[in-house]
């Protein structure tokens, strides 16, 4: 296969104009092209509002080597063509594993637990999916109501439940690992097996939308099923039995117990009460740094005038953008899951505690944009010492900004926020209503974060309004307080994916190893290929 980089179309164009600027660039007729796919998409706005798509692609043709070489001799396209090296990731196939150890269990059903089981389950192990919450269509109506009454169920809601914490976000699939083995596209091939559009498989940041997501993630679980797997909700697991520094068994709702030699622990970024059994039992785990900062929504027009020069996106969809800053005192200043068309929503998952996340559905057809623009933090920042010093410091911020809305979202505008005093603002006529999923209530949110961090939010936001005209408006809306953007703790592992405790395999986002749905998936898949290993040669 040939791959060819730099394809340069205009739009508005379709995928036989791609396959015919392939064969022009190849210098063969169209014709001569076997197979043909397209690897790659991103957008090109350099000289909006003239846009283009950028294309990477792999061609299949006879005498390869022959068209090659003759494309090569273009001095200027010898970056643009080459031989493709992309490698199809392969889980072990089906197997009777009648006489395998035993069946695995799973702890969580968010991206890590979902696809280590499901991979698993597809070479027939029989893995037992374990999930605190609900299963998602459940799930969901637990959380409209949540939205919409105030009244919360500790275990069904945008935190916990079947799908992970990722289910009520834009569905994001974009990932910054590196990806050797060709796990990412084994991920996005499942979700298109499942349902996804194909243009994720391309697509420089592919997105699913919370709807369809949903949708998916039930579909993988009846999957995992047929397959003989066996999932379980409103299932948590409550202790560990351990002998010699050896897992045995499991306590599930404090009375049931599972015996077993093999647990993966992908329990989300969440699961506090789980971190702290996990301490008492002495599972080895340190505290680690996270980020934490508000909710900013701008109209979705003004992102896409800045991105496309229009302000009517089109086909092109509400644009996304991506900041990120350093202030003065050395904090790193970013924008993280950002949410084009969407809604900032109550993701509460503790009484007397409120945090925010963002959503979009998959039109991304909402008013506003909104992202989390968020300030690093460090243990060095955390009250105490300990592994899970991390959680005091993310619960009194929650704590704070529950008492600043009396249980509702606490919402201000940026103009208010960065004076020192509420007199001294002057926001003017507001263009922006807040775009939220659960009730809010206007606030001063000025002392919710600690004074480091609201300077350097300050500074950010300065900074990006150099890139993003308006980014600064008076009257942008400030949601707090975003503090759950990963965990704020790492349970260790070897170099074989185990911990300390011989039979426990930390996995995902919430023991530390992710940072999104894509990379917890892929971890997911190294901890089931790593199973698959030890069960099937014990």
């Amino acid at each position: 296969m040939i791959l060819i980089q730099q394809l340069k179309l205009r739009i508005p164009h379709d995928m036989s104009e791609v396959k015919a600027k392939a064969a022009d660039a190849l210098r063969i007729r169209e014709e001569e092209i076997l197979g043909f796919e397209v690897l790659r998409r991103s957008l090109d706005a350099r000289k909006k509002p003239e846009l283009y798509y950028v294309y990477g692609v792999e061609v299949q043709v006879k005498d390869e080597q022959k068209i090659l070489q003759r494309a090569l001799k273009n001095k200027k396209a010898k970056e643009q063509f080459s031989l493709s090296d992309r490698k199809e990731y392969a889980f072990p196939e089906y197997q009777d594993h009648e006489m395998a150890n035993e069946r695995p269990v799973i702890v969580g059903a968010g991206p890590a637990g979902l696809f280590c089981a499901y991979y698993l389950a597809r070479a027939g192990l029989r893995p037992l999916l374990l999930e605190r919450g609900k299963c998602v269509e459940e799930r969901q109506r637990d959380v409209e109501a949540f939205w919409e009454t105030g009244r919360l169920q500790p275990n069904s809601n945008v935190q916990f439940g079947e799908g992970g914490a990722g289910t009520f976000s834009d569905g994001k699939l974009n990932t910054l690992v590196k990806d050797q083995g060709g796990r990412n596209r084994a991920v996005l091939k499942t979700f298109v097996k499942f349902g996804a559009k194909e243009s994720i498989l391309y697509d420089a940041k592919p997105h699913l939308g919370t709807d369809e997501l949903s949708r998916i993630v039930a579909g993988i679980r009846e999957e995992i099923k047929r397959l003989g797997g066996e999932v379980r909700f409103d299932s948590q697991v409550t202790d560990l039995l351990i002998e010699k520094e050896k897992l045995c068994g499991i306590i599930v709702n404090e009375q049931d117990r599972i015996d077993c030699d093999f647990l993966v622990l992908a329990i989300g970024h969440s699961a506090r009460d789980t971190f702290e059994m996990l301490e008492e039992k002495g599972l080895p785990m340190e505290a680690k740094s996270f980020a934490v900062g508000f909710r900013v929504e701008h109209p979705q027009e003004m992102i896409n005038f800045s991105q496309y020069g229009a302000s009517d996106p089109g086909e092109l969809g509400a644009a996304a953008y991506k900041v990120t800053a350093k202030a003065s005192n050395g904090r790193g200043v970013y924008s993280f899951c950002m949410c084009p068309g969407g809604y900032v929503v109550n993701a509460s998952s503790e009484a007397g505690r409120l945090a925010v996340n963002g959503m979009s559905y998959s039109k991304r057809d909402g008013r506003n944009a909104n992202s989390a623009i968020i300030v690093s933090v460090t243990p060095e920042d955390y009250p105490g010492s300990g592994p899970l010093a991390g959680i005091a410091f993310q619960r009194a911020l929650e704590e704070k900004a529950y008492r600043l809305g009396d249980g509702k979202i606490p919402v201000q505008r940026y103009g208010e926020y960065r004076k020192p005093t509420l007199e001294e603002a002057e926001t003017g006529p507001s263009e922006i209503l807040p775009c939220c999923k659960g009730a809010y209530a206007w606030a001063d949110l000025r002392g919710l974060l600690p004074e480091e961090c609201r300077k350097a939010f300050l500074e950010g936001m300065t900074q990006f309004a150099r890139q993003i005209k308006g980014f600064d408006r008076e009257d942008a809306i400030l949601s707090g307080v975003e503090s759950r953007t990963s965990s704020p703790v790492r349970i260790l592992r070897d170099t074989g994916l185990s911990s300390k405790i011989q039979g426990i395999f930390p996995c995902g986002e919430g023991a530390g190893y992710a940072g999104g749905i894509t990379s917890a998936a892929m971890d997911g898949l190294r901890v089931g290929e790593e199973l698959w290993k030890r069960l099937t040669n014990p």
